[in-house]
């Protein structure tokens, strides 16, 4: 897997948005918040990565809008991420990185590329051509699930009443040496909660992240992470794929945040939050996109920050 194909895949999505090296390519509107996560004991019995040894860790989340512009209205449809930085009591840090919609576009980094070229901009409108899109489902069947999430949702009403799903799998690897994939989700405490695309316009191109500042001044919000727990028929490197409802689930732990944080720059804007930064007893799955990740990001991050 090139570099070559992460900066090709870097100035496509930028292509896509008319965005700048300034900012991140994709989810290039957020903002971070800062918490903590206390896993449950279930989480101990199946790592033994350090997070999910109990205890109350220090967290930064990043939510963000799935647009590569700044300027992505709030009330666009679009899809969420939610990005969760977990610090270490030695200074290291892991990562987990979820999405609202349940799956991913494509499987590998080549057809991304294919999904980047059909949403190149029209010359004429300077929007996507919808015959192009069009020709890429049909020969891409397996993206429809994805594209279906992001444009029949109701616009969210809040950051803190999504749910975030992990479209990764990831091997969790135990004291007594068992090992199994799972994938990550994210559920909010005090339910999902939508708006009509009306009443998401009349609050304004930038009323999530100070509905999230109102919220947090009258108390934490949570979520709930579950796993989903992967059984021997599930494909644990193809994210396009959503295992069945019925795979048994377990309660990992409750994230709690407390305030937005007050370093929106170096603290959260300069932060990169990649999936593969992981810990002992958590091993990444042979998921091309999930292994394309941190080489498309190195290319935006060292972009945006003048790297090189």
């Amino acid at each position: 897997m090139s570099d070559d194909l992460a900066t090709r895949a870097v100035d496509a999505i930028n292509r896509n948005y008319g965005g700048n090296h300034a900012h991140r390519a994709a989810h290039a509107k957020g903002f971070c918040a800062d918490g903590t996560f206390t896993a449950s004991a279930a989480a101990a019995g199946l790592t033994r990565a350090e997070p999910f040894q109990g205890g109350a860790i220090p967290v930064t989340v990043r939510f963000s809008n799935g647009s590569g512009s700044l300027g992505s209205a709030d009330y666009h449809v679009d899809g969420r991420g939610m990005a969760v930085k977990f610090r270490l009591h030695d200074g290291a840090v892991t990562d987990i990185v979820c999405l609202t919609q349940r799956t991913f576009f494509v499987r590998t980094p080549e057809e991304f590329l294919e999904l980047t070229a059909a949403r190149d901009p029209d010359p004429n409108t300077g929007r996507p051509d919808p015959v192009r899109i069009g020709d890429f489902l049909t020969s891409h069947p397996e993206a429809q699930p994805a594209f279906a999430d992001v444009l029949l949702a109701e616009p969210v009403a809040s950051y803190a009443r999504c749910e975030y799903h992990g479209v990764h799998a990831f091997k969790w690897t135990g004291a007594d040496g068992a090992s199994r994939y799972l994938r990550y989700h994210w559920l909010p405490e005090d339910g999902v909660a939508t708006l009509t695309r009306e009443e998401a316009k009349e609050r304004g191109r930038d009323f999530l992240r100070a509905e999230l500042e109102e919220r947090l001044a009258s108390g934490p919000a949570a979520f709930r992470l579950e796993l989903q727990i992967a059984e021997e028929e599930d494909d644990v490197s193809d994210p396009t794929r959503e295992w069945p409802a019925e795979r048994r689930r377990v309660v990992a732990g409750r994230l709690e945040l407390t305030q937005v944080a007050t370093d929106q720059g170096a603290g959260c804007e300069q932060l990169v939050f990649d999936p593969t930064r992981l810990t002992k007893g958590i091993e990444a799955s042979p998921d091309p996109i999930l292994h394309f990740r941190p080489l498309a990001y190195d290319v935006s991050v060292r972009r945006r920050l003048k790297l090189g």
